[in-house]
């Protein structure tokens, strides 16, 4: 099969990232994507987050109709409570589950991309799997490039993707969704609508609960 592992704080989870998805499923001929929402992302330490299992229950909600979309609990905080979720860590243990046909895609956004260099262990990642890279149309291959030190390349780009010395970089330059969790949030903390930024399912879900109204998110 054809994996795909996209993770993330999905906080909460919107038409933004769903859009990459499905980009991604027809642009790679994915027979799955896992949806892997953080219990404790490493870069949002000390900042609010608002509860796991209300991000998990938003992106199962998600995943509802789409049967390559598969919620997962790899980063569930009851495997290892307390600790951050390092993305290195999540795809040793994602591999494990697999078969060794299988071919894995770590999916990711340019911005999040473009910062990788401070991840725990990034190049030790980008040597496990290939990475899908969704951007908007027009985004340069090139500013995917200069991220990448001269000794993990394989070759030059070649068209929107970059050989690695194990693994290749792609470009998919089909998403052109400008939508923030953060504006989100502040929209729904303002009693502003935020139909048609989230599936239908995860607005209920949040307005039932009054999701990022309180100041304390974590109830």
């Amino acid at each position: 099969m054809n994996v795909a592992l996209f993770g993330g704080t999905f906080d909460p989870v919107h038409s933004g990232h769903l859009s990459a998805a499905r980009a991604a499923l027809q642009g790679f001929a994915l027979d799955l994507i896992y949806f892997v929402p953080a219990s404790m992302p490493p870069h949002k330490q000390g900042r609010s987050v608002t509860a796991f299992h209300h991000r998990y229950a938003m992106v199962a909600l998600a995943c509802a109709g789409e049967s390559r979309f598969l919620p997962s609990l790899l980063e569930a905080p009851e495997f290892d409570p307390g600790k951050p979720n390092y993305a290195i860590t999540t795809v040793r243990k994602l591999i494990q589950q697999l078969s060794e046909k299988d071919r894995l895609y770590f999916l990711i956004g340019t911005d999040a991309f473009l910062d990788i260099h401070h991840w725990h262990e990034w190049k030790a990642l980008l040597e496990c799997c290939d990475f899908i890279i969704a951007s908007r149309p027009g985004f340069p291959i090139s500013e995917i490039a200069q991220v990448i030190p001269q000794e993990l390349r394989g070759g030059p780009a070649d068209g929107n993707s970059i050989p690695l010395l194990r693994t290749r970089l792609h470009l998919l330059t089909t998403v052109d969704a400008d939508i923030s969790s953060s504006a989100i949030r502040q929209l729904a903390s303002e009693g502003q609508p935020i139909r048609g930024l989230v599936p239908a399912a995860v607005e209920e879900y949040v307005q039932k609960l009054g999701l990022f109204i309180h100041a304390n998110q974590t109830s």
